[in-house]
């Protein structure tokens, strides 16, 4: 909502019959001011600083897909960038709202983990006005443009069967895969590691090889899961991410900042009026030393009140 200063106003002091007048659903204003009612103490103020395209950044490094870092080091602009690589126009011609650049947006949101045109679909690219026809080579286009981070996912795949099937330890990309008293452990570059239970080779639902695990699924109970090299990678990106994320919470943390939640990739600070917003999203985006090369930017606002940007 543009105003939700006003709107919030509105309900504080009890008009809610100007609410219902003004606004075409009330539960719909109550819900978006759901998170304006967390506020800052008296004479401060809160400080909403999150990673820019923290997944992408994450990806790119670990598959080393140059062009991907390289946006990143410099104007960061993926969606016009991934565009312009995808249909090899000037990244001038990919503007803001243009066709191209909604292609490399949706692109990049559904097809970075081994999704095809059901990702694509999902993601609501009929809804954006793609038509049925130009979604698989969309797909196509996506991943001959990106053919490092395709190898990421087969490389971790292979990896991971030959732990399981091997009983062994093996090593990928800076992530080790390891078989161990009845249960897969990936290595994460920070040293923490993820624990699949159970693993055994089997069958998926499309009659191919893949490692399953037990755990908790769709329908929230325990049961085996499939899984392959696309899945483990967004798993291995996704853990990673919050592992930065808790680096730049220490970083704040030590700085004296004092930090009162965090959402996702986003963190929230009660500080003075006269700190600096700057300041926090220059300590957010420092690399941690576990991930050299890693080229990582933070960006913020400053409200009185939570809410999305």
């Amino acid at each position: 909502m543009p105003d939700l200063e006003q709107a919030r106003s509105l309900v504080r002091s009890g008009q809610f019959e100007a609410l219902e007048m003004l606004y075409n659903s009330v539960p719909g204003v109550l819900s978006e001011l759901i998170r304006t009612a967390f506020i800052p103490k008296e004479g401060f103020k809160f400080i909403v600083a999150d990673f820019s395209a923290i997944e992408a950044r994450v990806i790119a490094w670990l598959a080393g897909e140059a062009w991907r870092n390289e946006v990143f080091a410099t104007h960061g602009k993926i969606y016009e960038a991934s565009a312009a690589q995808m249909f090899r126009v000037p990244i001038e011609e990919v503007t803001k709202g243009s066709p191209l650049r909604q292609k490399g947006k949706i692109a990049e949101l559904a097809l970075g983990y081994g999704g095809s045109v059901g990702a694509l679909k999902a993601m609501g690219a009929l809804e954006m006005g793609l038509s049925e026809e130009e979604l698989k080579p969309l797909v196509t286009a996506w991943r001959n443009t990106n053919p490092n981070i395709v190898r990421l996912w087969w490389d971790v795949d292979r990896s991971v069967k030959e732990a399981v099937k091997e009983r062994t330890r093996t090593e990928t990309h800076r992530i080790q895969f390891e078989y161990r008293s009845g249960m897969l452990l990936i290595w994460l570059p920070s040293g923490r590691q993820l624990t699949y239970v159970k693993p055994r080779m089997g069958i998926n639902s499309l009659g191919s090889e893949s490692v399953t695990y037990e755990g908790i699924g769709a329908t929230k109970k325990w049961e085996r899961i499939e899984s392959y090299g696309p899945k483990f990678v967004e798993n291995i990106v996704q853990a990673i991410s919050r592992d930065i994320l808790c680096f730049a919470m220490q970083n704040l943390d030590k700085a004296g900042f004092q930090i009162v939640m965090h959402v996702h990739d986003e963190t929230v600070l009660e500080v003075p009026l006269g700190v600096s917003l700057q300041d926090v999203c220059t300590l957010m985006g420092k690399t941690p030393p576990w991930a050299k090369g890693l080229l990582l930017r933070a960006d913020g606002y400053e409200c009185n009140f939570y809410k999305k940007d």
